[in-house]
């Protein structure tokens, strides 16, 4: 049987190094290939890199069903990391973030850019994420139907580490939106029924910030894991604050993202 291939793009910092140990996290748990990926800039500094790389690996304390690569290209992560994921048909993209804090460092502010650039679902964590059993998976919709589009993708996360599945939506006051809403987490609910998933379904109130809303609703129901579709007509979609901020939340929680602009397929 083929195993999943997760590739974790590796600059030799601390944030790239959790990004393998939560890959590794994950592949406690499913049958899949690990591949360290690292991008120079040209075939003389890549070169240099691929002894450290498998130094890297070589580290590693890797479970019996995972399968450790590593890999150097030449290329940049904001143009060629999409592209590579799928010519090797990756499912999954594990990437670290250097938060907030880190505007001018690779996968700082800049991560959004970054995702934006690939049709394959990113998994982000930061430095602060810890390495633990996930119970709860945290899934806002919102009145559009790009929104839908994380639904199977959070729902076969769950799967992975077995854990229930929290569907937010902002209550509306227009009947239309209403309406519209309510439609969106009936074909959520729906799906989430037929594969056997656990779902509970939470209105939160429409006034005041939504990621803020979601993050409270995280903390008070053990959230560990946010899974999210971007989508958004900025031109600069790296400074959207509703998705940044998420990826880049205080407390840590790992954020499963897709472009859903770019998405045509289903995943894992």
């Amino acid at each position: 049987m083929s195993k999943n291939l997760y590739i974790v793009p590796y600059d030799f910092t601390p944030v790239t190094d959790k990004a393998i140990e939560y890959a590794l996290h994950i592949g406690k748990r499913v049958d899949t290939e690990i591949r360290i990926m690292h991008l120079a800039p040209d075939k003389a500094k890549g070169m240099a890199k691929v002894k450290l790389l498998e130094e890297v690996k070589d580290k590693l304390n890797v479970p019996a069903n995972v399968k450790v690569t590593t890999s150097v290209r030449v290329g940049n992560i904001f143009t060629d990391i999409g592209k590579i994921a799928e010519e090797e048909k990756a499912q999954l993209i594990i990437m670290g973030t250097h938060g907030s804090r880190g505007m001018q460092r690779l996968f700082g502010s800049n991560a959004m850019k970054v995702v934006t650039s690939a049709d394959c679902p990113f998994l982000v964590v930061q430095k602060t994420t810890e390495l633990k059993e996930i119970s709860e998976v945290i899934v806002p919709i919102d009145l559009t139907k790009e929104s839908l589009q994380i639904v199977n993708i959070a729902g076969d996360m769950a799967n992975i580490f077995k854990a229930n599945v929290h569907v937010l939506a902002e209550k509306q006051s227009d009947q239309i939106l209403n309406t519209r809403i309510q439609n969106r987490i009936g074909i959520v609910s729906k799906s989430y029924e037929e594969r056997g998933i656990d779902a509970n379904i939470h209105f939160v109130k429409k006034a005041g910030s939504y990621g803020k809303k979601i993050m409270q609703y995280a903390k008070a129901n053990n959230g560990g894991m946010l899974a999210i579709a971007y989508h958004s007509e900025s031109l600069l979609p790296q400074f959207d604050s509703f998705a940044q901020n998420l990826i880049t939340n205080k407390a840590g929680l790992p954020v499963l993202i897709i472009n859903s602009k770019l998405a045509s397929a289903l995943y894992f």
